[in-house]
């Protein structure tokens, strides 16, 4: 397990996992009043916290799906990433794709957090690419049955 300096200004407890085998951590809304988003509305929900991440490390946002299925909520840049080299608040965007307004509450979960290792790339530039089974079939090209 790794170890990820946190800074918690906000008045929420830390992300946990909420169980053993839990790939993403829960963030919570920190609020002062709760907000209400409107329905294709999207907003910036903080969440207080501020973390150091290792080199090579990166933290992914992403949604909760019971919120998805049951209230139409997601996170919009899914998902979205916090680079190792970021110190700033963790913001949630969030958007309602629901017909009915939804109501944020303080201390909410919203979102959550996956901490992954990564790569970066140096790209080489040539002419031509291998030849692949696969070769240029893109969306759809495996069919639906």
């Amino acid at each position: 397990m790794i170890q990820i300096k946190v800074i918690n200004k906000g008045h929420q407890p830390l992300p946990t996992y909420a169980t053993e085998l839990s790939a993403g951590m829960d963030l919570r809304a920190n609020l002062n009043e709760s907000i209400t988003l409107h329905p294709m509305e999207r907003i910036l929900i903080k969440t207080g916290l501020y973390i150091a991440l290792p080199d090579g490390y990166e933290a992914q946002i992403r949604p909760r799906s019971g919120l998805a299925l049951k209230k139409g909520i997601t996170v919009l840049n899914s998902p979205g990433t916090i680079d190792a080299d970021y110190r700033g608040e963790i913001g949630v965007l969030l958007i309602n794709l629901s017909k009915e307004d939804f109501v944020i509450q303080d201390g909410e979960r919203i979102a959550q957090m996956v901490v992954a290792r990564h790569e970066q790339a140096a790209f080489t530039e040539v002419e031509i690419l291998d030849e692949t089974e696969r070769g240029e079939g893109g969306y759809g090209h495996t069919g639906v049955k």
